[in-house]
């Protein structure tokens, strides 16, 4: 099923879903073999992102791959939260080899968790790469469904167990001026076309008084600074802390150093003004 009608699926099986903590998860897998990586795609998917050209996978697009698995399960009437909607709270990243645009990696997407979050119910998705049988790329990914009876009961998790660092106290590395359109340019290249990312008039709907930067476009481009390009492994940890509008004007901020020796771990966040939009941590 192409991903545009997979979404509108997801549209329609999600009316009347009142999302809980206890229902019950799906427990297969969606998955995918021998998965093509375009070429035109991944250049475009790098440009928008801003990863320089590379013979490897940027360290986020095996995500994109995934992304139809992860919608299909999701659109799914079995699924206990809607699609529409769904806010990225967090993700980790584990890289165990680099991925090459000529491997065929299979696929898989699973529903790990469901658990309750100050502000509704969040799920936890796992998507894997594998080649030759093995699990080369793994991210854990949190996505909230809000609820209106959520801050009133309190309670519940506030990300995916992660400990990133606190944004206040990096220092300034770059400013980036993200236009209206961001949304759209990264959809075309993602797929990910939840309307809260689109345009003001579909993110209002929704609870947003502006179109939303995708929490996956800020996270990339983080890891196109953070991320060493000639890392074989790592592990990145991001959380998304507040809604990035668009358009918009965001400081970069990054501990000095790299990530690339044994131990070592960059601290790095998103934030305007004192307020902070994503904080995460990459190391090896």
């Amino acid at each position: 099923m192409p991903l545009i009608l997979t979404l509108a699926r997801g549209v329609l099986t999600g009316l009347g879903k009142r999302p809980a903590a206890d229902a019950p998860l799906p427990a297969e897998r969606a998955t995918a073999q021998a998965v093509r990586v375009d070429p035109q795609r991944l250049a475009a998917y790098a440009e928008v992102c801003g990863f320089a050209p590379a013979e490897r996978l940027p360290p986020t697009y095996p995500h994109v791959l995934g992304f139809p698995l992860a919608a299909r399960l999701m659109a799914r009437r079995s699924f206990p939260l809607p699609l529409l909607g769904l806010v990225h709270t967090w993700i980790e990243i584990v890289q165990r080899r680099p991925l090459l645009p000529g491997d065929r990696p299979d696929i898989a997407v699973h529903a790990e968790e469901l658990r309750l979050h100050r502000r509704g119910v969040e799920v936890v998705v796992v998507t894997e790469a594998s080649v030759g049988g093995e699990v080369v790329w793994r991210d854990r990914s949190g996505y909230l469904a809000r609820t209106r009876t959520a801050a009133a009961e309190g309670g519940g998790t506030v990300g995916g167990g992660t400990a990133p660092a606190e944004g206040t106290g990096l220092p300034a590395v770059a400013e980036w001026r993200l236009p209206a359109g961001l949304g759209r340019r990264h959809a075309a290249v993602s797929g990910d076309w939840n309307p809260i990312h689109l345009h003001p008039l579909t993110a209002r709907p929704l609870g947003f008084p502006r179109a939303i930067a995708h929490g996956m476009w800020t996270v990339a481009r983080c890891a196109a600074e953070a991320v060493p390009a000639d890392a074989e492994t790592f592990t990145l940890r991001a959380e998304f802390r507040a809604p990035v509008l668009l358009p918009g004007t965001v400081t970069y901020a990054a501990s000095e150093g790299d990530a690339s020796g044994p131990g070592r771990v960059r601290n790095f966040a998103v934030r305007s003004g004192d307020r902070i939009h994503l904080t995460g941590t990459v190391g090896p």
